[in-house]
């Protein structure tokens, strides 16, 4: 008896402790199933090339992804790049790889049979943005406004109004600009075939969606995780375009060489619309 004991409590020492599942998150995907939907195929991938067990945890909003990563619910997050700057301060996470979204820029759209030839014929008239704090939507299309000379608020007059509500106002000449980017401006032409639009002001390509880690997360699996994305990138983004709603990252590539100064223009976003960098904007 006393030498069976013994022998399984060597046993308890030696055998090392199942591996918690890595929890991996997505900021602007709530729910579970639909997570699922985007993110499935990409989970077995992960799984399969990093040698590591991945669940999808849903979150239904940056905050709750912020708070899940402070709790230790979370271990990776993946976010765009106006929700990293806020989760850089509020967490302080690791970066593991940067998502490229090829031609991810904001612009501002205008009619282009309409009394707009040049950004600055838009001083003293109505722009409007889509989700607020968005990235190209909104933090984007302002920034390129400010870039060529036009001040937030100042200038002209920033409005929030969703994408095609905002189109409708513009062809009725209630707006004169619309903030967007180049997907958005394509489903644009594709809803009015029958009205012309054109651009007047084009930002800088924009910096990439980001894979974050908890800080306190363990490094052993983090480099396993980067690691995956260096030697398979290939692999995971075919998994990563049975996605629907991930098909903006088609044509890119996974980006390891990342450091958080490439993401100081996004805060240059933040103090052109006046809002502080350490909450998400509209919350």
């Amino acid at each position: 008896m006393f030498r069976s004991l013994v022998l399984a409590a060597t046993l308890a020492i030696a055998t090392p402790a199942m591996a918690e599942p890595v929890k991996f998150a997505v900021t602007d995907i709530e729910g579970l199933e639909v997570l699922q939907q985007e993110f499935g195929a990409f989970e077995a991938a992960l799984e399969k090339t990093a040698g590591v067990e991945i669940d999808l945890f849903p979150v239904n909003s940056r905050t709750a992804a912020v708070e899940a990563m402070n709790a230790d619910q979370v271990d990776l997050v993946l976010t765009g790049p106006a929700e990293y700057v806020v989760i850089k301060e509020l967490t302080d996470p690791e970066i593991v790889v940067a998502w490229q979204r090829p031609d991810y820029f904001s612009q501002i759209v205008v009619l282009a049979d309409g009394p707009i030839k040049d950004v600055t014929d838009l001083k003293g008239k109505t722009v409007t943005f889509g989700s607020v704090g968005s990235t190209s939507q909104h933090l984007g299309p302002a920034q390129a406004l400010a870039d060529l000379g036009l001040s937030y608020g100042a200038d002209y007059d920033p409005q929030i109004i969703s994408r095609n509500v905002a189109i409708e106002a513009l062809i009725r000449g209630d707006v004169q600009g619309v903030g967007m980017n180049l997907s958005h401006l394509k489903k644009i032409r594709s809803a009015f075939p029958d009205t012309a639009f054109t651009v007047v002001a084009r930002g800088r390509d924009l910096p990439n969606d980001i894979l974050v880690a908890r800080k306190d997360m363990d490094p052993a699996v983090v480099e396993k995780i980067k690691g995956a994305f260096l030697e398979n990138g290939a692999d995971l983004m075919t998994a990563i375009l049975s996605g629907d709603d991930n098909q903006k990252y088609d044509g890119g590539f996974f980006l390891t060489e990342i450091k958080d100064s490439d993401y100081d223009y996004v805060r240059s976003m933040y103090e052109t619309i006046g809002v502080d960098s350490k909450s998400f904007v509209g919350n």
